[in-house]
């Protein structure tokens, strides 16, 4: 059913993608309700659930309505059918399982008023289960071709102050609506997993950049319905892996980093013991080149439109192969 927005143009756009999440999508609203920030609406995004997470809601809010999408498009399709026709100024994707401090949009509104010209913002990601622990503030691209959630696992005291980080995680993230239509949204073709590095590179591209918030906190639990070492995740995590570095690449640096990513990949499958892991991470590798055709030519256009030169695109990388062994945060000063 969708409930009628009695309110016109706010401020946000809040999309939530719900695929069987249980308890977590109430909670999550709840949330939302207690905000200090107020202007906002919020779609609810629902993948065919075949569980009670819809059932166990009441919206009685006329901020809040439900998108039954009819089948599970996955997280990157079902955020664009959530912003399909929004009015607002700013998207914020948020996951069912992750719940907003009540200061989370006022946190990440005033950033946007100190910061009018960047277009994308992340929040601190801290666990669910171990407060005391980072489940991530800000997306990492190494020069190898793989990205992480700094931070992730080290203590939550030291988180570093607001500054500038690669790409938000899309289990928190806001963007400006202009810049994320001008891309064209998450890749549909990616399903779920790494759609949001791949973005948050297509806007890096376009000349946009991404601020991590210090104070806007979310409490994460992460990979609550497909799981952090299921075939699901890993099978997409390698495939999409590749389609980032081939499709935003400018060609010199793809050149340059296209074999090493290569050479970590076959590193890993050496390395690791897990039989079902090697499977999995093999079978997105072969995935992604069977569709190697369709990848090229989304190149193509990326790169015709690309605004920033290949020294920027180096510099917003990490080049430090620690910083990836140890998953390091990677956030810089703000010039």
């Amino acid at each position: 059913m969708n409930i009628e927005i009695n309110r016109i143009n706010p401020w946000v756009r809040i999309i939530i993608v719900n695929y069987n999440s249980g308890d977590y999508l109430n909670k999550c609203i709840k949330n939302l309700l207690a905000q200090t920030f107020d202007d906002f609406e919020t779609v609810i995004v629902d993948n065919a659930s075949t569980d009670d997470s819809l059932a166990a809601l009441q919206l009685d809010d006329p901020r809040f309505w439900i998108e039954r999408a009819g089948a599970n498009l996955g997280f990157a399709a079902a955020n664009n059918l959530g912003a399909r026709g929004c009015k607002a100024s700013w998207i914020a994707t948020l996951n069912p399982d992750a719940f907003p401090n009540e200061t989370w949009l006022e946190s990440l509104h005033a950033a946007t008023m100190k910061y009018p010209e960047t277009a994308m913002f992340g929040s601190t990601q801290i666990m669910l289960a171990d407060p005391s622990k980072l489940d991530g503030c800000g997306d990492v691209y190494s020069f190898l071709g793989m990205p992480w959630r700094g931070g992730y696992g080290h203590p939550s005291n030291s988180i570093a102050k607001t500054g500038e980080t690669f790409s938000p995680c899309a289990a928190a993230a806001l963007y400006a609506r202009r810049a994320f239509e001008d891309a064209g949204g998450f890749d549909e073709s990616f399903f779920c997993y790494l759609e949001d590095v791949d973005l948050g590179f297509r806007l890096r591209l376009l000349g946009e950049r991404c601020i991590q918030v210090h104070d806007a906190v979310v409490r994460h639990e992460g990979s609550a319905t497909s799981g952090r070492r299921s075939h699901f995740t890993l099978f997409h995590s390698a495939r999409n892996r590749i389609w980032v570095i081939l499709k935003n690449l400018p060609f010199p640096l793809l050149l340059l980093l296209l074999p090493l990513h290569i050479f970590a990949t076959a590193w890993l499958l050496l390395r690791v013991h897990d039989k079902s892991w090697r499977r999995s991470t093999f079978a997105g590798v072969r995935s992604s080149l069977a569709n190697l055709r369709s990848v090229l030519q989304t190149r193509s256009a990326i790169q015709r439109r690309r605004k920033i030169g290949i020294t920027q695109v180096a510099k917003a990388l990490n080049w430090n192969i620690n910083a990836l062994r140890e998953r390091r945060s990677d956030i810089r000063t703000i010039p």
